[in-house]
C-alpha cells in the first residue's frame, strides 16, 4: 500500500507534459530573442564604425 501511495505522489509531483512545453518554448523565445539583440547591436556598430 505504502509503495502505491509513493508511487502516485511521485506521479503527481511530476510536472506535466504541457508545462514542460511551454517552458520550453520560453526558453526557446528566450533564446532567438537573445540572439536578435546581439545582431541588432552588431549591424549598429558596424553602421557606426562605417561613419
Amino acid at each position: 500500500m505504502a509503495e502505491r501511495r509513493f508511487s502516485r505522489l511521485v506521479r503527481e509531483s511530476v510536472l506535466p507534459s504541457s508545462c514542460i512545453r511551454e517552458l520550453t518554448m520560453a526558453d526557446v523565445a528566450f533564446v532567438v530573442t537573445t540572439i536578435a539583440v546581439f545582431a541588432l547591436v552588431a549591424f549598429i556598430a558596424k553602421g557606426v564604425a562605417k561613419l
